[in-house]
């Protein structure tokens, strides 16, 4: 859109070419006058008379033909000028992170030690509720999503429809991925994604309720892969403190421990942070706390949709110089005689 003239609706592309509008007259003065070849023709007594009578009649037409041929040449200029129509702004999606979401549905996520509005709910219903409103919240980022158990899966690849993203991770359920946790899988998966993305803006929300406990590569290795990859990935232990929930006997006996230690070192040897969500309220907080350390970039960009409209003043150009041609070759005084005899 760069040298537009605007106005309310309209634009020039290449307003520069306006300069050419008084080229016939340059040419005009800039060259000399071509001399008429005097014509054959009859002589008479009365040629003068008939001359007089006739000089009216051949002024007028001269008169309109060059008006017409003014005009053309003005509604040429105006095509080569390229007048477009321009439309109202359309906001872009801004250009922020490539955003990752591990999400745990190994069989421990089934524990329910969670409350959402006063309701008792396991960790992934918990983790769905407050996820699925920090995906919402990430406006200008790509989001993806990973599900993993015994092993990963890449559910969402990288997209700016974040809207499908939350809807996936709403129909996650546990044990779709198997009922161990692969984090170290996790991790490689979204590095292998991340990676060959232009962007410098990497990361890595990983959630899990456990221990690594199947996988191909160990979490610790994962994370040196996401380090040199520019990977920053932010680890959060969900679920209560061993003998802090509640279970189907009253009393949730912690079956699988978060390994904490295990997790604050891959946070620390990305450049993230570790978190530990033991309620809903934590959680929130947590993605709070995410949105501050990964902000969305605000600078919000727009286009203006064009239509180019130099067709209309160059066919109407083309018209008028058919006009024209045809006077002067006498085509127009034939038809109006014509019209003028019925």
């Amino acid at each position: 859109m760069d040298g537009l003239i605007p106005w309310p609706e309209l634009a020039l592309a290449w307003p520069w070419l306006l300069l050419a509008l008084p080229l016939p007259w340059l040419v005009r003065l800039a060259l000399p006058r071509a001399e008429a070849a005097a014509p054959a023709a009859v002589r008479v007594p009365f040629y003068r008379l008939l001359s007089q009578g006739q000089t009216h009649q051949a002024a007028a037409p001269r008169r309109w033909t060059l008006l017409l041929a003014l005009l053309a040449w003005l509604l040429l200029v105006l095509a080569a000028a390229r007048p477009q129509w321009l439309g109202e702004p359309v906001a872009l999606p801004m250009a922020g992170r490539d955003l990752m979401l591990a999400v745990d549905i190994s069989g421990s996520m089934t524990e329910e030690d969670m409350v959402i509005r006063g309701q008792l709910v396991d960790r992934l219903m918990a983790v769905k509720a407050v996820a699925g409103d920090f995906i919402e919240r990430r406006e200008g980022d790509r989001v993806g999503l990973i599900l993993f158990g015994q092993q990963a899966y890449m559910q969402t690849p990288l997209t700016f429809d974040r809207s499908t993203a939350r809807t996936l991770l709403f129909e996650s359920a546990v044990g779709l991925a198997g009922r161990e946790t692969a984090i170290g899988d996790a991790i490689g998966l979204a590095v292998k994604r991340l990676r060959d993305q232009p962007t410098e803006e990497r990361v890595l929300v990983l959630l899990t309720d456990g221990a690594n406990t199947a996988g191909s590569i160990a979490p610790l290795k994962a994370a040196e892969l996401a380090s040199a990859a520019g990977v920053r990935v932010y680890t959060i232990g969900v679920g209560s403190d061993p003998r802090a929930g509640f279970g189907a006997f009253g009393l949730s006996m912690g079956r699988n421990p978060i390994d904490e230690a295990t997790l604050s070192a891959i946070a620390e040897q990305t450049g993230g942070r570790y978190f530990r969500a033991r309620d809903v309220l934590e959680l929130q907080g947590i993605y709070a706390a995410l949105d501050e350390l990964e902000p969305v970039e605000s600078d919000q960009q727009t286009f203006r949709p064009v239509d180019e409209l130099f067709a209309w003043p160059l066919g109407l150009a083309l018209l008028l110089s058919v006009v024209v041609a045809a006077s002067r070759v006498g085509l127009v005084e034939r038809v109006q005689d014509g019209l003028r005899q019925r």
